[in-house]
């Protein structure tokens, strides 16, 4: 690797030698005798060599920026890699499909018998700086090569995902292929083809995104027959855009997008034609020289675990085929405002978010006319109204201030652990003829995470939890924020959600995964002149759940979702074109719903689900 700079800079001037030989020095064939057809063949060739001069010195600068950029590559990978522990580069050459017999000398270094010498040249450095603290330690997730590199981690034996699982493409990764320049700009491409499908003993008609709240009782036919369902929807393209401002200041933009949206044309019986949906679309400032962070746009929300630090692309998801993950896992994806500052040499950092508001409101024993909710009091409560514009017709619920979010994350030199908390606001407006006020609450709660590395980069636990009022909507269930009371005031629900996970890496091609998760909810009701309202009222009939097509009501308020799954992917293919993989899951979900009268019977479903994927850029 130490001729690659001579070979290149030998390459590039022969070039230029040959660029300037055959067409700079054009032979001029103007005879003497012919003073006024000289002239005017000189005047043309002195136009040609001009044109051919601009067209020269804008090769040898594109020349010139390439030089700089490859010597910058190759020191920046030196100095970044050469901070890995043995056992850590050993790991990284394994997951390349380079393993050496014994550790390779990096780019600007030399071995000697069994170990490695630094050699490093003392060329121009224009990769940014780090003054004041430790050299960094573990690459971004964001790509292998040294130029793709955001923000700076310590290790800590978790590591961030494999460019090339699931999980890292669940967390928005790009990998070392489709990169491009454009100038300044680097540009990196990553996503996949997906073909998932499932199969289940229940009917719901969601596909490969699960619907707990959605799963079928008795009452109904659809709980009584099997279901199949096949999709590509949720194939995932994804580009980032990143730029260095000065040596310790970078900026990047980063969209990701699928075809996870539905449209008024679409359909299941001829074209499948689901719409493109925004994912993830934001900026991300990061200054290396003050260890300060910020992100703007739609990402998923802070309060969604993470595997290293408090930066974009390294969430901890869990690595299910499922669109909707795991019941009890946090997460949204929305706008957000995040500023985090990192310390003690990367190992503790602390964030700050500020986050669009949603309240998710049950109206059960209510008349609810689009977000218009008739009270016991002859009042109306306006709790949401539908989009207007270009907005959607969905209910968008009414909000005085945004959710606001911090965390502390640690990263010792054995795990990762979080801690977490959020404050949200339910409002409404309660009003009469001629008159009204506004309602605002209190709501939020608190939680944390950790994953803790058993065998380092081969088998981990994963723990993750959030307790609170009002924050339902925050969990994969999507069970509800709030109801009202009698007077129509908010009144947040007690919620809790738990995921928990072991995960192994058997071989490079291999990962296996088992997770549990549970997201349960608490019930706020009361009843007036007879008639009954709010969440989990035990006074509601359950009385025709298990009796199909009973006329009895089957009012079934959840008071919780349990999931237990198991799976495995397998890389079968890597190569230069990318990676091809497959995977399988097995699911085995529970629905339990408020005691009422007739009882509180639960129903169930199991699923197994199967996936292939190509990830061009892995």
């Amino acid at each position: 690797m130490s001729q690659r700079p001579t070979t290149l800079r030998r390459t590039r001037y022969s070039f230029v030698l040959a660029l300037f030989t055959g067409s700079a020095l054009i032979p001029l064939s103007a005879r003497a005798d012919d003073q006024s057809e000289s002239l005017e063949l000189m005047e043309k060739q002195i136009a040609r060599i001009q044109e051919q001069q601009s067209q020269l010195t804008h090769a040898l600068v594109g020349l010139q920026k390439q030089l700089i950029a490859r010597k910058s590559s190759l020191q920046h990978s030196s100095s970044s890699h050469a901070a890995l522990s043995k056992t850590t580069r050993q790991h990284i050459s394994v997951a390349n499909g380079t393993a050496p017999e014994r550790l390779a000398a990096l780019p600007g270094e030399e071995t000697e018998g069994n170990r490695v010498v630094s050699r490093r040249s003392t060329g121009p450095d224009v990769t940014p700086t780090f003054r004041g603290v430790d050299q960094p330690t573990v690459e971004s997730v964001v790509a292998r090569r040294a130029e793709d590199v955001i923000s700076r981690m310590a290790e800590n034996n978790v590591g961030p995902h494999s460019r090339d699982t699931v999980g890292a493409q669940a967390a928005g990764a790009v990998g070392d292929r489709g990169v491009f320049h454009m100038g300044p700009i680097m540009l990196a491409l990553g996503g996949f083809i997906d073909t998932s499908s499932v199969l289940e003993n229940r009917h719901i008609a969601s596909g490969t995104f699960n619907y707990w709240q959605d799963m079928p009782y008795p009452n109904e036919p659809r709980y009584h027959t099997n279901n199949f369902e096949g999709s590509a929807r949720y194939s995932r393209i994804s580009l980032m855009a990143r730029g260095n401002i000065s040596k310790t200041e970078t900026i990047s933009g980063f969209f990701e997008m699928d075809f996870g949206a539905g449209a008024a044309t679409t359909d299941a019986y001829e074209s499948n034609s689901y719409s493109f949906r925004l994912r993830q679309a934001y900026l991300a400032y990061d200054n290396s020289e003050a260890n300060f962070h910020f992100l703007a746009g739609q990402a998923w929300s802070m309060l969604t675990p993470d595997r290293v630090g408090i930066i974009p692309r390294q969430e901890s998801l869990p690595e299910t085929i499922d669109a909707a993950m795991l019941a009890g896992q946090t997460w949204t994806r929305q706008w957000q405002a995040r500023f985090v500052k990192d310390m003690m040499h990367h190992r503790l950092w602390l964030g700050l978010s500020i986050e669009n508001p949603q309240t998710l409101y049950d109206t059960t024993g209510f008349t609810d006319n689009d977000g218009a909710v008739s009270l016991p009091n002859g009042q109306t409560a306006t709790i949401t109204s539908d989009g207007t514009g270009l907005t959607n017709p969905a209910p968008f619920s009414n909000e005085v201030a945004p959710d606001v979010i911090a965390k502390l994350a640690y990263d010792p030199s054995w795990g990762h652990y979080e801690l977490e908390g959020i404050l949200h606001f339910p409002h409404d407006r309660v009003s009469g003829v001629g008159y009204g006020h506004n309602n605002t609450v209190i709501a939020g709660g608190g939680g944390g995470s950790m994953i803790v590395p058993i065998i380092p980069h081969k088998l981990e636990v994963r723990l993750a939890g959030l307790a609170g009022v009002g924050i339902g909507r925050y969990g994969s269930a999507l069970l509800p924020d709030a109801t009202l009371n009698a007077q129509g005031k908010p009144v947040p629900l007690p919620s809790i959600q738990a995921t928990a996970g072991i995960i192994a890496h058997p071989t490079s091609a291999l990962d296996v995964y088992g997770y549990f998760g549970t997201q349960r909810e608490g019930r706020r009701s009361f009843s007036v002149d007879g008639a009954n309202y709010g969440y989990g009222n035990p006074n509601y009939s359950n009385a025709g759940c298990e009796i199909e097509l009973s006329s009895l009501p089957c009012t079934a308020n959840t008071k919780g979702v349990t999931e237990v799954t198991i799976g495995a992917w397998w890389r079968f293919l890597k190569g230069p074109f990318g990676t091809v993989e497959a995977g399988t899951q097995l699911a085995y979900s529970r629905r339990q719903i408020w005691q009422g009268v007739g009882g509180d019977p639960s129903t169930s479903m199991s699923q197994i689900f199967f996936d292939f994927r190509y990830l061009p850029f892995q």
